[in-house]
């Protein structure tokens, strides 16, 4: 699987992810925000967690308008892969190829911490390898992770089982206490927690492996 991490000015989880998926066996190219095309082949998109352009104007705006972002669209468009975390799902929201907002965490503080989650659906390549209701700890490093949705948009991800990602406990406001959702056709995912900081002992924790494995394996290709 040929996965392309892109870079923007501010990010500072590009090397993490890119770590992460070439333990689970991915061939990773790094990829710069003013890039007007991605590698020939390529099957994943990441965006990365950090603070691309330093949050001005708001988070995620100015890197959804970069070079890249075109590519990115088309990329998704096609019915390739993109995974966006942190930022990134931040970045994916500017793009409009997820629903929903991300505002300001409800106690107005930046959150940094392990938390725990629980897997809403494993009807996703991203999830695959992971039971439904399984809980894992995952890192999160957020100030604006306040996942916010209206009614109808909360009911339509209920009803096409788009809500991949719940936390247990409160963690920053977000509606329904969702984490991460995918797209309608389920081959984009955005989420607020850290999975590539969580795939060593050293980091704490393993959870986040199993992202990775089910990217990289069988169910990317589904």
């Amino acid at each position: 699987m040929k996965a392309a991490v892109v870079v923007f000015p501010g990010s500072n989880c590009d090397r993490d992810v890119a770590v992460a998926l070439r333990r689970a066996g991915a061939e990773v190219s790094m990829v710069w925000h003013k890039a007007t095309g991605l590698p020939q082949g390529t099957d994943l998109v990441v965006l990365p967690g950090g603070f691309s352009f330093g949050d001005y104007l708001r988070c995620g705006a100015i890197a959804a308008r970069s070079p890249i972002a075109a590519s990115v669209a088309a990329h998704a468009g096609r019915g390739g892969f993109v995974l966006g975390i942190c930022n990134g799902f931040q970045i994916l929201l500017e793009m409009g190829l997820l629903p929903g907002a991300l505002m300001r965490n409800a106690g107005l503080r930046f959150v940094c911490r392990t938390v725990p989650l629980r897997v809403a659906t494993a009807r996703s390549p991203f999830t695959a390898g992971l039971a439904t209701g399984t809980t894992l700890r995952l890192p999160v490093a957020h100030h604006d992770g306040n996942f916010l949705a209206d009614e109808a948009t909360l009911t339509r991800l209920r009803d096409e089982d788009r809500i991949a990602l719940t936390y247990d406990e409160p963690v920053n406001g977000s509606t329904a206490e969702i984490a991460g959702v995918l797209s309608s056709n389920r081959r984009v995912l955005g989420l607020m927690p850290h999975p590539e900081r969580a795939i060593d002992e050293a980091q704490g924790g393993t959870d986040g492996r199993a992202m990775f494995a089910g990217l990289v394996g069988d169910a990317i290709v589904a």
